[in-house]
């Protein structure tokens, strides 16, 4: 049997919104995956420090509050920086379509907007780390 895809959920910054982050932690929890759901208001520093102790594949990332360019590049310099870079990023939230090209040539794998189904996250994140490992 294959290992458990072992994914941080996280919400950076001050947004106190979190349903989004809670709806698709349960539903890769729902598909088999192992989910370290962080909480509310995470520096990218515990964010990181958390994915790389918890040998995590991926970091899913929840934003709304605007700061997503910020929080993305901090996150993907961190696990550069610590050697970590292998470890998928990907996020959500109301982020505008005219960002997601930037965000991606940051480091994130994927943006998934609002109306977006969790089949569709999960798919993706199960291809990603299939690639990874391959």
């Amino acid at each position: 049997m294959a290992d458990k895809i072992r994914v941080v959920v996280a919400k950076p910054g001050l947004d106190g919104h979190d349903r989004g982050a809670k709806v698709i932690a349960r539903a890769f929890r729902d598909a088999g995956m192992e989910v370290i759901y962080t909480g509310l208001r995470q520096t990218p520093e515990q964010i990181v420090e958390t994915a790389i102790q918890e040998d995590a594949d991926a970091i899913g990332i929840s934003i709304l509050s605007g700061a997503h360019e910020h929080y993305f590049k901090a996150i993907e310099d961190l696990l550069k920086e610590k050697n970590a870079a292998d470890i998928i990023l990907f996020g959500g939230g109301v982020i505008p379509e005219s960002d997601i090209p930037r965000l991606v040539e940051i480091g994130a794998g994927a943006i998934f907007g609002p109306g977006t189904t969790t089949t569709t996250c999960i798919d993706w994140l199960k291809a990603e780390v299939a690639k990874k490992k391959k």
